[in-house]
């Protein structure tokens, strides 16, 4: 068998693979979109749940779970880029940066829900902070604080060291060359840790079930200290311990459905982002 053949083979079997992928996907979109857009309303998305969650609207849910995203990455990402600056600009190769990268590899395998236990110990009792957006929130960037951190690390490696070494001896600082070089080229693929972290934390049950969800909390929170309803575990409850299952079905699917879409759309504000300053570094 030759090399052409071979090769033929491989991009095929890939190409197959790749396929199937977008297939399952396509496939579970379908089936959210078939079963919940029956249920999707102006109503809906701007009122909140009533008669036990088995009517009514998720609006409640959607501005949570908008509070919790948010959040966290107000905390997660610029705590996740400063400390990938440290381990990749200051801190050289030694002991303590592979220690601290094999102790973020090992952070990021951790089950959520053992992030739920920590932060219902830390923050909500330890702290005080109780059942609140400000703790479900920190739990939340703790979570995804290792993705922030290495896909940081990432896009920084790929800056060639030519751009840093033509900087200094042109007379800037170290911290000026990471401003104004370093930084500005790496910042496009540095918005891929954030779009992955706002991927991951839309969806999480776990970490918020101990730090802020609350089961039926009809109306909007008026400060970070208060408890808000959340579109995961919203859609957790009413599809597996509802009053009514069956009565709840149609809200079920209508509210995963929004979810995916919250999400897409966070997603493709984040690539536009991504995009602008991408177009900004070639520009400059």
């Amino acid at each position: 068998m030759g090399k052409k053949t071979t090769q033929a083979i491989a991009f095929w079997i890939v190409r197959i693979f790749g396929i199937i992928v977008v297939g399952i996907l396509f496939w579970i979109l379908g089936f959210i979109i078939y079963n919940g857009a029956s249920a999707i309303s102006w109503e809906f998305l701007t009122t909140a749940p009533t008669d036990g969650m088995t009517a009514g609207g998720i609006f409640p849910a959607i501005v949570g779970t908008l509070c919790l995203v948010v959040g966290s990455m107000i905390f997660a990402f610029p705590l996740g880029v400063l400390s990938a600056i440290y381990t990749q600009e200051y801190a050289g190769n030694g002991f303590i940066v592979k220690f601290i990268r094999v102790m973020t590899n090992n952070l990021a395998s951790i089950p959520s829900i053992v992030f739920g236990l920590f932060g219902m110990a830390l923050f909500v009792n330890t702290l005080g902070f109780g059942d609140s957006i400000i703790a479900g929130s920190m739990t939340l960037g703790l979570l995804v604080l290792p993705l922030v951190i290495r896909t940081t690390e990432e896009a920084l490696k790929a800056i060639p060291q030519s751009f840093r070494s033509g900087s200094l001896a042109l007379g800037a600082t170290k911290l000026q060359t990471i401003r104004k070089v370093v930084l500005p080229m790496a910042f496009p693929n540095i918005i891929t840790g954030l779009i992955l972290s706002i991927g991951r934390v839309s969806g999480e049950t776990a970490p918020i079930l101990f730090t802020v969800a609350a089961y039926f909390l009809p109306k909007l929170p008026s400060s970070i200290y208060d408890q808000v309803m959340a579109l995961p575990y919203h859609l957790y409850v009413i599809a597996t311990s509802g009053t009514d299952i069956e009565a709840s079905r149609p809200i079920a699917y209508g509210t995963a459905l929004v979810l995916i879409a919250i999400v897409l759309l966070m997603n493709l504000l984040a690539n536009i982002l991504r995009r602008y300053f991408g177009k900004k570094v070639k520009t400059n």
